[in-house]
């Protein structure tokens, strides 16, 4: 009999990723199961969901005027505000032309029908404006075609301006950012769970919150318009960048009772020590390994390692500004068990919080945990719920 692990370098391989890392994963799913899971992180999925914004809009209206433009979409069938839009393909691309190779997220936003744009290139050779074009990533995995709109001496970085105009991409969607009810504020892409993170929280008109990953906006702007912008809700995030975006997102939605906040929120407790919060959300940078499209990954096992001390220093300020009895909820964008179910035991174990059941299960039950606590968690797979992988918890302060 094959062994399994002998597996990890052919699925390496194929699908690009670091071999420790898939060894993990061929022990905690076996070969089937993992080339599903990797095989769904490599497409977008069968949708694409987005959020209305009901501060400004209601769901009903909204479709309307979306299906006025052409826009295929439908209802989800639990979430009020999100919207669903189907994703077309995989489609053949065509091999013509010359080679111009883009960054990774510059590449995976092209495979579903994005123009690139002069700094995700990485390198292109005696390429002229108005010359047929394929891009691919650093793999050589072809991800669309179209004409080139600048020479190859004004791509990459430190560049700006339209690269390719695509016109042909593995998948297609609309370009809803390009939309006027986008432009006006109408409405948020957002995944489903990220969606559901904020629904778990149950904010309240009049509650503090606390956002201590906020960028670049959608879960501070989400629990907005679910209190109907009545409260307070402290959207905090250190890195210059996404605060920006941020501060961007919450403008064009009109999220007035968000305040934006740029600092390192792992020091809320010192800087900030008039903040007692209602209830916190923590949503903290991790390996992303529940992101999808993925055309490829670098995050190694010690990457995913590195991550969990720093969720651990988020979660346990959270647990030092929440008001006793009040309520934490943590999310990620991951499938790792070390950034998840085992963070959980570490909230309970040593930070003194309880989890408890969430108001809307739309996942699967957690790993690893005894049966009573995984229960109480949810996953989302890529390859079960069409998805991105992701993680909810839910906690409350005792005392």
């Amino acid at each position: 009999m094959v062994k399994m692990s002998a597996f990890a370098p052919l699925l390496s391989k194929l699908f690009k990723y670091p071999e420790d890392l898939v060894h993990i994963l061929l022990s905690r799913y076996g070969v089937e199961r993992c080339f599903s899971l990797l095989n769904s992180l490599k497409t977008p999925g069968l949708h694409y969901a987005i959020r209305v914004n009901t501060l400004k809009i209601q769901p009903a209206e909204l479709v309307k005027l979306l299906k006025d433009r052409d826009i295929e979409l439908k209802r989800h069938p639990h979430i009020n505000e999100a919207l669903l839009i189907p994703v077309k393909g995989p489609y053949e691309v065509p091999v013509s032309g010359k080679k111009v190779v883009a960054e990774k997220y510059a590449s995976e936003s092209v495979m579903v029908g994005s123009h690139l744009y002069a700094p995700g290139v990485l390198s292109a050779k005696e390429v002229r404006p108005g010359d047929e074009v394929y891009v691919t990533d650093v793999h050589g995995q072809v991800v669309g075609y179209g004409i080139a709109r600048l020479s190859n001496k004004e791509m990459g970085k430190g560049h700006k301006g339209l690269a390719v105009e695509v016109l042909k991409s593995r998948f297609k969607m609309p370009p809803i950012r390009d939309l006027p009810e986008y432009l006006q504020g109408l409405f948020y892409d957002q995944s489903i769970p990220a969606m559901l993170a904020s629904i778990v929280l149950e904010p309240s008109p009049g509650d503090v919150i606390v956002d201590m990953c906020a960028a670049p906006g959608g879960k501070a702007t989400h629990i907005a318009q679910l209190i109907e912008n009545k409260g307070i809700i402290y959207a905090f995030d250190n890195s210059r960048n996404r605060f920006n975006k941020l501060v961007e997102s919450v403008k064009r939605l009109s999220a007035t009772c968000v305040t934006p906040v740029l600092a390192d929120s792992r020091y809320i407790s010192i800087d900030y020590p008039s903040i007692r919060a209602d209830k916190v959300i923590v949503d903290p940078p991790c390996s992303a390994l529940g992101v999808r499209p993925k055309l490829y990954e670098n995050n190694s096992v010690k990457s995913v390692l590195d991550s969990v001390n720093y969720q651990k220093q988020f979660l346990s300020e959270a647990s030092k500004i929440v008001k006793p009895g009040g309520l934490i909820v943590y999310s990620t964008c991951t499938i790792m068990r070390e950034e998840n179910e085992e963070l959980v035991l570490y909230a309970e174990e040593k930070l003194g919080l309880q989890l408890e059941a969430p108001p809307l299960l739309l996942g699967s039950c957690g790993e690893f945990l005894p049966s009573e606590k995984a229960e109480l968690v949810q996953r989302f797979y890529p390859d079960k719920h069409d998805t991105p992988g992701y993680f909810i918890a839910r906690f409350r302060r005792k005392h």
